[in-house]
């Protein structure tokens, strides 16, 4: 999914493209792809674009009227810029926003239909779309700690969830937990002062060093190649990599569609934290330890 970085990036691209443009047509590939029926997609047609905002994961689009074009890409939608006028064929084809310079559209790969436009007004209907996680580039330690230690959620958890902090998922909250060397099960209520420091400093860096590198190739090229995976990552999607900092292997825990990935040597003291899916099968035969687990592959 999209995250802060990626979002960010996208919006980036997009003012120096449709800001101050009309948006001539709304076309809908796919009619599920539309959440919302008042105010109506043609409320927006003939309208000029005056405002794009990041809301979460979520891109808004603003026009004459304060009508606000809402898109959130879940996991596989992603935004493409292309010649003015361009079809809109093909099944993974759900959205086109037709301007004088160009069409916006929005694919979305896979069978399953998650990304959506909902159509709202004013900063009430754009309010009622934000999950309400704090922004962590304006927001200070006391607030940041406060949203963290609400509920006793172990770190991986509390990164994520859009409620508690905003635009973080998967991949970057990989990444935040092994620039500040933590655990991803440590769990919320139980950091010391220290932690608390040493974990929002890393929050704080590692979104505000891929903000940076996106934009500066949005400034190149429309985003095309948005991805989860991406080879300058320390850890996310790195399973069985060198570690950049130590050079163990990269772990992970893999649960329903999602994996974390994490360093044992850096992170977790040397242990290997159990799979949920594997550790039901081997209980306590579950090796703990990097030398238990190469011992194990061996065999």
């Amino acid at each position: 999914m999209p995250e802060l970085p990626d979002i960010t990036a996208y919006i980036h691209a997009l003012e120096a493209r449709i800001l101050g443009q009309t948006l001539e047509h709304v076309r809908l590939g796919s009619v599920f792809v539309l959440r919302t029926v008042d105010p109506p997609v043609s409320a927006a047609e003939g309208r000029v674009v005056t405002d794009l905002r990041r809301i979460g994961k979520r891109i808004a689009i603003g026009v004459e009227g304060d009508v606000w074009l809402v898109i959130h890409l879940m996991i596989a939608g992603r935004l493409h810029w292309k010649p003015a006028a361009a079809k809109i064929g093909g099944r993974n084809a759900l959205l086109a926003l037709d301007f004088s310079n160009g069409t916006l559209t929005l694919t979305e790969a896979g069978s399953k239909r998650r990304a959506s436009l909902h159509m709202v007004r004013g900063e009430q209907g754009l309010a009622d779309m934000d999950p309400g996680g704090v922004e962590i580039l304006s927001s200070d330690l006391d607030q940041f700690r406060a949203a963290l230690s609400r509920e006793n959620r172990t770190l991986k958890r509390a990164l994520t969830d859009p409620r508690i902090i905003s635009g973080v998922g998967n991949a970057y909250s990989d990444e935040i937990l092994h620039a500040a060397k933590m655990s991803p099960v440590t769990l919320t209520q139980k950091l010391k002062p220290e932690e608390w420091e040493r974990l929002f400093t890393a929050t704080r860096a590692v979104l505000t060093e891929w903000i940076d590198r996106l934009q500066h190739e949005a400034d190149k090229a429309f985003p095309e190649k948005v991805t989860a995976f991406r080879p300058e990552f320390a850890v996310h999607g790195k399973f069985g990599q060198a570690c950049p900092r130590c050079g163990s292997p990269v772990q992970r825990i893999r649960y329903a569609d999602n994996e974390t990935n994490y360093c044992p040597t850096c992170q977790t003291g040397g242990k290997v934290l159990a799979d949920r899916s594997l550790s039901r099968l081997l209980g306590s035969d579950w090796p703990r330890t990097l030398d238990e687990l190469e011992a194990l592959k061996r065999k």
